[in-house]
């Protein structure tokens, strides 16, 4: 089991920032793909970032990519999503997510979740 707790959501006006954490407890962090994904009211989930074991690849949608950058720190067991230049349209709640398969962007890859922090973008 791995346990994963997100935090770091807020409420930011458009154009700023914010960094997304999760905390991961349970099994060797280190051994699990690690990815972040967003549910908007009324929408599906969806693919955000996703990172590799060692933190050397990453992947993003192209929604965010060139805005967001994702990153690990294996010695502290978390994972990070700094999120720059928001737009409205980034509002979500934002999670965290522990996988078997690297880089992947389907949810079914990814076998822990955790709850969920909420991002709302004002414009």
């Amino acid at each position: 089991q791995v346990q994963l707790v997100e935090s770091g959501g807020g409420l930011v006006q458009a154009g700023g920032s914010l960094r997304l954490s999760c905390a991961a407890s349970g099994r060797t962090f280190s051994n699990y793909p690690m990815a972040w994904f967003r549910q908007a009211p009324g929408k599906e989930r969806e693919f955000v970032a996703a990172i590799i074991w060692g933190g050397t690849s990453t992947y993003y949608a192209d929604s965010v990519k060139g805005r967001f950058t994702i990153s690990r720190d294996n010695a502290k067991n978390t994972v990070y999503l700094q999120m720059n230049s928001l737009k409205p349209e980034d509002t979500a709640v934002y999670y965290c997510a522990a996988g078997r398969v690297p880089l992947s962007r389907w949810s079914g890859d990814y076998d822990y979740w955790g709850q969920g922090t909420q991002v709302t973008v004002s414009s």
